[in-house]
């Protein structure tokens, strides 16, 4: 008997890992390049202090983004998407765009294709961008500064949602309205969160997730 034939998802998962550690490689190779070069070592101790305070936060997002994202981008477009970062301002807004435009649904073969190609793309264009961004930085600082360009900066992730919302909102605002009476309440309560969209983004997808289960049961959707 042969062995059997590695199928689509073991190669990816496969090819998966090894740039998920290649890329934390990378991320930690500069702080221990820069301490090499310089022979200074900051000590376990502030080191431990510094992660205390924000490790807890970056933890949690990314355990949450993991339940809330992988389902929606298919298993190769999440590995493309947590190597090459920025999933909720760009990956994922990205393939949810492509896969509604395809006609396809999350979680079917066609749907994980598409995403898998938005995500790429996606990635190709904002790693243009950014050279582009670096080569013109200095002629168009002036430009970017200016009081008129401000308010359009400002808003960019949500008028990012909120043409996306408009869309899946429409097709069942039922499971809507609890994560959005929720983040409603929230901001106006706590208007200092307003700076904290990424962080909120998967907190509200759960939210919607659990309210979508509980209108289930009760034969509402």
């Amino acid at each position: 008997m042969g062995k059997n034939k590695k199928t689509y998802d073991d190669m990816t998962h496969f090819y998966g890992r090894i740039w998920i550690l290649l890329a934390l490689a990378v991320i930690f190779s500069f702080p221990i390049g820069a301490c090499l070069y310089y022979h200074a070592w900051p000590g376990i101790g502030p080191v431990l202090k510094g992660l205390i305070g924000v490790a807890p936060i970056f933890w949690t997002v990314g355990f949450i983004e993991v339940l809330t994202f992988v389902p929606m981008l298919g298993t190769a477009g999440s590995y493309l998407a947590f190597v090459t970062g920025n999933l909720t301002n760009l990956k994922v807004p990205a393939a949810l765009t492509a896969m509604e435009n395809a006609r396809v649904k999350p979680g079917t073969e066609e749907g994980e294709l598409v995403s898998t190609i938005a995500v790429a793309t996606s990635s190709i264009v904002t790693t243009l961008i950014i050279a582009a961004g670096v080569l013109l930085l200095v002629p168009l600082t002036p430009v970017l500064n200016s009081p008129a360009l401000k308010p359009a900066f400002d808003n960019i992730l949500p008028a990012l949602f909120g043409g996306l919302a408009v869309v899946y909102v429409s097709k069942n605002w039922k499971i809507a309205v609890a994560p959005l009476i929720f983040m409603v309440v929230l901001f106006l309560l706590v208007p200092s969160l307003s700076g904290s969209v990424g962080v909120l983004v998967p907190v509200g997808a759960l939210i919607a997730i659990g309210s979508a289960r509980i209108l289930y049961k009760k034969g509402k959707l």
